[in-house]
């Protein structure tokens, strides 16, 4: 008896594990889908025929990528909200969209059991997860690290002879960068340097008001950076981009705890060409390009005008402006169209957000379905001003928001549980898989215009000539929308549910 009772629930749970539903758990402030060894909610894109279109909808009420199909018409049949949308109309080219492998991602990811760590792995790099496509990588240590370090920490070590990846190299970066890349062999990787090693600043100390780099070393930490290129490519990881330095002005607020290096546009520009730009040139790692700026949207376009105006050779070593979207609450997303009018060869990538930061509440909050339209409404209005790439922050937290050596807690869109080797798939997650599962690099945004206050759009042609638009109704009511294919003479009519997130894909 014990045995057949055996059999029927092993049988139940192979009939149970080919479900791709999400597994809800409630929180105060919403639900989260929990996974773990044996199961994880799912979904493959599957393109319907050509006279039919499909909706993958997530919704505040518990939604997660439900699929809707529905039939084209010619005429408009409901008294909704018209939007136009032409495929012939292109705009920017799509690099990706990602997040970051920090220490922090792979200490939380050591903690689950080989098993739920692919489960993760393959929730946000395959075709059936997220399909990440770009993630960020830092050069040496950062404020999500467990302790502060350079990848030379050797005081006056001139010649770099002490230079070394460590131990969060081998054991929390590597591994996963190459799992991912060996999931998605089309995902790149971008990265950016927090700090030189302490005895090359003026405050020998990696954090700190006003701390920057010494004149003197500025080829030392070229060649320093040359390095970490090298040594990432030997461990077949080529990285793609790479930044100027992560958020270069922090060191002019007083109390700042992270770690960083003061860059003004000035003084980066000169090492530039002078120093790094040179140096990456004739290096082994030459293939890779460097991005300005990597700090906030409001620094635009002063920063780069002043970068111009120091030495116009710039121009020839930078091939991006990368932005983080901390100061948005302060900014116009408009600085970017004067930006692309004003530097149109120059792409523009959106290289770090999180919530559970300034000026939101500090930390986790399992469930938020606020901190996932956060995320959904940044992507949109980015996309629709020029954006080619948005990535996220850690791939990987803590319940507490963390590790982190400067308690600089934070949220995430994949939070970790080992005490139950699970983890939690937040409304973060799902929000920006509704872009990532949907619109590979190479894909082009495409024209969508509507006349509407509360529903969101933007959409794309991706590289299979298929046609993605994606909304959000942020509304606390449904509203009807009827989208007008204009080179196909199609029309799509739908009512989109109250606070929801719908990706709309379909042949051209």
């Amino acid at each position: 008896m014990m045995d057949v009772f055996l059999l029927i629930s092993v049988f139940c749970i192979i009939e149970f594990s080919k479900a791709d539903n999400c597994i809800p758990r409630k929180f105060p402030d919403g639900i989260v889908c929990v996974c773990n060894a044996t199961y994880c909610d799912s979904i493959e894109i599957d393109v319907p025929p050509k006279e039919k279109f499909r909706s993958y909808i997530s919704s505040k009420d518990g939604k997660r990528f439900e699929v809707e199909d529905g039939d084209f018409s010619t005429e408009i049949t409901n008294d909704g909200i018209v939007f136009s949308l032409s495929s012939t109309r292109t705009y920017q080219t799509i690099n990706g969209f990602g997040g970051a492998f920090t220490d922090s991602t792979g200490i939380n990811i050591n903690k689950l059991s080989n098993a739920t760590r692919e489960q993760l792995l393959q929730t946000y790099f395959s075709k059936r997860g997220s399909s990440y496509s770009l993630c960020r990588v830092p050069v040496g240590g950062t404020d999500f690290s467990t302790r502060p370090y350079t990848l030379d920490d050797s005081p006056d070590d001139y010649k770099l002879e002490k230079f070394s990846l460590t131990n969060e190299d081998h054991e929390y970066k590597i591994p996963y960068m190459k799992k991912g890349l060996e999931i998605n062999p089309k995902l790149k990787f971008v990265s950016a340097s927090w700090s030189a090693p302490a005895w090359m600043k003026t405050n020998n100390n990696i954090r700190g008001f006003l701390g920057k780099l010494q004149s003197q070393y500025y080829q030392i930490y070229a060649n320093y950076l040359v390095k970490f290129l090298e040594a990432y490519k030997n461990q077949n990881l080529p990285i793609w981009a790479i930044s100027t330095g992560n958020e270069p002005l922090d060191p002019l607020i007083p109390f700042v705890p992270i770690n960083d290096m003061l860059w003004t546009p000035a003084s980066v520009t000169n090492w530039v060409v002078n120093n790094f730009g040179p140096t990456l040139e004739h290096s082994n790692s030459s293939e890779t390009i460097i991005l300005a700026l990597d700090d906030q949207r409001f620094l635009l376009p002063w920063a780069i005008d002043q970068m111009y105006k120091t030495n116009k050779n710039i121009d020839k070593y930078i091939s991006g402006i990368a932005v983080h979207w901390y100061g948005d609450i302060i900014s116009s997303v408009n600085v970017f169209d004067k930006i692309h009018k004003k530097y149109p060869n120059k792409f523009l990538l959106m290289s770090e957000a999180c919530s559970g930061s300034f000026p939101e509440p500090k930390g986790v909050i399992l469930g938020s379905w606020e901190r996932g339209e956060n995320y959904i409404k940044s992507i949109i209005e980015d996309m629709n001003h020029w954006i080619t790439g948005w990535v996220d922050w850690d791939l990987v937290l803590d319940r507490n928001g963390g590790p982190t050596w400067v308690n600089n807690i934070v949220d995430s869109p994949i939070i970790v549980n080992p005490e139950t080797d699970e983890f939690f798939k937040q409304p973060m997650y799902y929000a920006l898989a509704h872009v990532s599962k949907f619109v590979p690099p190479g894909s082009v945004r495409i024209k969508i215009v509507g006349l509407n206050l509360w529903v969101q759009s933007t959409a794309f042609k991706t590289p299979d000539n298929n046609i993605v638009i994606l909304l959000h109704n942020p509304a606390n009511r449904k509203k009807k929308l009827n989208i007008v294919d204009e080179d196909e003479n199609k029309i799509i009519g739908i009512e989109i549910d109250q606070r929801s997130i719908r990706t709309i894909i379909y042949k051209k």
